[in-house]
C-alpha cells in the first residue's frame, strides 16, 4: 500500500512539474521569442500593416478595404442607401454581407461572401435586366449600371465593356484593400474632374500606386486605395 501510495505521489509531481515547464516554454518564453522575432524582422507587418499620413497618423491598415461614402442624412437609419463620395478612388463592392445587428453601438466589420453561384439570377445564362431582385445577377447589373453613371463625365463616356469584374462583386472576404489596375483607370477622369485636377496627374497618380504580380508570377496587378487617397489627398491639396 504504502509503494502504491509513494508511486503515486512521485507520478503527480512529475505531472505537476511538466506542467510548470511546459507552461513556461510554451506559454511565456515562446511567445517571447516569436513576438520579438516578430517586431525585430517584421515590425510594420506584426503591428496590422499600419498605413500612416504625412502627419504620421494611423489612417487604417494596408489589408482591409475602406469604403468612400458621403454622410447619410440620418444615421440611424439603416434603411437609407449609402452614396459613394466621387472625388476618392472607391473601393470593390461588399454587398451582401449583412450588418451588426447585435450591438448597434458597435460599428463591426463583417467580413464574408455571399456564397451564391456565379450564374445565380442569370437569364438565359447571362446577367440581364431581367434577373430576379436580390439574385447576384442582379446586384451585378446594378452595381455596373451604377458604375458607368459615376464615372462617365463630359467627354468621356464609360462602356459597359470598360467595366472590370472587380467593379461590380465584392471579394471572398468583402474586405479586399486592393481594385485592379483596370478599375483604377476607369475612374481616373471623374477623379480628376471632382477634384479639379487635371488628368494626366491623376493618371501618373495611379501608375506610380500600381503594384505587379508577388515574385513576378503569383496573384495579379493591383493597386491599394487607401494608399492611392492618401497621395490623392496630397496632391489635391498641393
Amino acid at each position: 500500500m504504502n509503494n502504491s501510495v509513494g508511486n503515486t505521489v512521485r507520478l503527480i509531481g512529475a505531472g505537476l512539474r511538466a506542467l510548470l515547464v511546459l507552461t513556461v516554454i510554451c506559454g511565456v518564453l515562446y511567445p517571447l521569442a516569436v513576438t520579438g522575432v516578430a517586431q525585430a524582422l517584421f515590425h510594420d507587418k506584426a503591428n496590422g500593416s499600419e498605413i500612416k499620413d504625412k502627419s504620421g497618423q494611423v489612417v487604417g491598415s494596408s489589408l482591409i478595404g475602406q469604403s468612400y461614402n458621403l454622410p447619410k442624412n440620418d444615421p440611424n437609419d439603416a434603411e437609407e442607401a449609402v452614396k459613394p463620395d466621387l472625388k476618392w478612388f472607391q473601393p470593390r463592392p461588399s454587398n451582401g454581407l449583412g450588418s451588426n445587428s447585435v450591438n448597434t453601438q458597435y460599428s463591426l466589420i463583417l467580413s464574408g461572401a455571399t456564397n451564391r453561384s456565379a450564374d445565380n439570377g442569370a437569364v438565359g445564362g447571362r446577367c440581364t435586366k431581367d434577373a430576379e431582385e436580390g439574385t447576384l445577377c442582379a446586384q451585378v447589373v446594378s452595381a455596373k449600371e451604377a458604375v458607368i453613371a459615376d464615372n462617365s463625365t463630359t467627354g468621356h463616356r464609360i462602356k459597359p465593356e470598360d467595366v472590370p469584374a472587380d467593379a461590380v462583386t465584392s471579394s471572398g472576404s468583402g474586405l479586399d484593400p486592393n481594385i485592379s489596375p483596370e478599375y483604377a483607370k476607369l475612374q481616373i477622369h471623374r477623379v480628376a474632374e471632382q477634384n479639379k485636377l487635371d488628368v494626366k496627374q491623376v493618371e501618373k497618380l495611379v501608375e506610380d500606386h500600381t503594384e505587379g504580380r508577388t515574385l513576378g508570377f503569383m496573384g495579379e496587378p493591383r493597386v491599394n486605395v487607401l494608399q492611392l487617397n492618401i497621395a490623392l489627398k496630397a496632391l489635391s491639396k498641393s
